[in-house]
């Protein structure tokens, strides 16, 4: 019985990654909530959160060893609690509701099916070391919420339209950059100080619009291919030699 009870426990460095994603949903589960009662832009700001803890999932789960087929399935249903509804229902609530009928909740639905489709695809088509093929629903979700927490207003129809096509991105074959690729010792560290301090200034300067700004400069990428995982990662010359401290 001991042997028995032994065999099923589950390491712990694999729990701790599976913790994290569930901070994602929790994320996106109170976003839907606040939505509901009209906090639109705190939602919005919960989806910019949950981007953190699925970042993070996946960050810890490498450096501990813990990856698996169970965190993996976990990962995409958090994502689509929480780039694909939760964001679907922030839109629709701050500039859909009521759109010529059921017109703007039919948009916002087929942007949620749009993220549905994209992870699953995802799940049985990625390689780890590429682009991503098409959208990812966390920059297509945050893209979205990004025009209500900036508190940008747009006409009903053309709303519809951004979030329409940002739903067709996400099933999309445009390539986008992949930062997944990113190890430790392997970034450039010129570019990504550089890359920091260019969102600390679009922080200062644009305030609660910089995550429009990020996202949208991101979104724009795609069309040009640009990789910017490939231009954050040092080339094969710079990378430290075995035992070499980076």
């Amino acid at each position: 019985m001991a042997l028995r009870r032994k065999e099923r426990e589950v390491p712990f460095r694999k729990i701790i990654p599976n913790m994290i994603t569930c901070g994602n949903v929790l994320c996106g589960m109170l976003s839907v909530v606040l939505s509901f009662h009209e906090h639109y832009a705190l939602a919005g700001w919960l989806i910019l959160a949950a981007v953190f803890f699925d970042f993070m999932d996946g960050k810890v789960a490498r450096s501990l060893g813990g990856s698996s087929a169970f965190g993996m399935e976990l990962d995409s249903l958090a994502d689509v609690v929480s780039f694909g509804v939760a964001p679907a229902m922030v839109v629709y609530g701050a500039a859909l509701r009521g759109f010529l009928g059921v017109t703007g909740a039919l948009a916002a639905a087929f942007f949620a099916l749009c993220g549905a489709l994209r992870l699953a695809r995802f799940n049985v088509t990625h390689a780890p070391a590429g682009s991503f093929q098409g959208l990812p629903i966390p920059a297509g979700g945050l893209f979205l919420v990004s025009f209500v927490m900036g508190g940008v207003t747009l006409p009903p129809a053309i709303f519809a339209a951004v979030v329409v096509g940002t739903g067709v991105l996400m099933v999309s074959n445009i390539p986008y950059g992949n930062l997944k690729k990113l190890r430790k010792g392997n970034m450039n560290r010129g570019k990504g100080l550089f890359l920091s301090l260019f969102l600390l200034g679009l922080g200062a300067i644009f305030r609660e619009k910089a995550p429009l700004m990020a996202m949208g400069i991101y979104v724009v990428s795609g069309f040009f291919r640009f990789d910017w995982g490939g231009w954050l990662s040092k080339k094969e010359g710079e990378c430290p030699a075995p035992g070499e401290k980076p």
